[in-house]
């Protein structure tokens, strides 16, 4: 019996059973099942992220600029910086490499500091090598705690959900550098 065939069978059923029996399904481009899953995990990661934007080899550097520098100084609304930042286990540069943040921050707000943030925090050390989770959100740059929402994960974080703190540990206001810790919860 063709799919079409099918369809029609199934159509005038519902209509048969009334409209409020229908029940949609995927079609022919995906199906549903239930999965028997595991309980969830959780993980707290603590690290330190070494955001770089001076010197002979930045870990950060600026792509745009805002349009019209005057309006936006203080919020550099418009700007965009490609990242590939140090994950460390203390704020000492030299500490032990855990990984890197790489992605973009972009200065999306006119009314505060306020980041948009596409980064993927990728481990290379201990059970996590190989691992990454996504953070993808606003980070009040300004606020004491900063609270983003994680999105998605690979390896040990497949499917990760969760958020992370992040707290301003040093700044170098004439550079813009800067040194971040981050408290970080993964349900997986």
């Amino acid at each position: 019996m063709s799919k079409q065939m099918v369809m029609i069978l199934l159509v005038i059923s519902a209509i048969a059973e009334g409209t409020q029996s229908l029940q949609l399904n995927a079609g022919n481009w995906g199906a549903s099942f239930e999965v028997e899953t595991k309980k969830e995990t959780v993980t707290n990661l603590q690290f330190y992220f070494h955001d770089i934007l001076s010197g002979k080899n930045p870990s950060a550097v600026q792509v745009t600029q805002p349009i019209d520098k005057s309006k936006s100084f203080s919020t550099l609304f418009g700007e965009i910086t490609m990242a590939d930042d140090p994950l460390t286990e203390t704020p000492d540069p030299k500490s032990k490499l855990l990984g890197r943040a790489q992605g973009l921050y972009a200065s999306s707000c006119q009314q505060e500091l306020g980041l948009m943030m596409v980064l993927s925090y990728s481990f290379i050390d201990g059970p996590y090598n190989g691992s990454s989770f996504t953070i993808l959100g606003k980070n009040s740059a300004m606020n004491p705690v900063r609270e983003m929402p994680i999105v998605g994960g690979t390896g040990l974080f497949r499917l990760a959900r969760g958020y992370a703190l992040a707290k301003t540990y040093w700044f170098d206001p004439t550079t813009g550098d800067a040194i971040v810790g981050y408290n970080v919860t993964l349900f997986h």
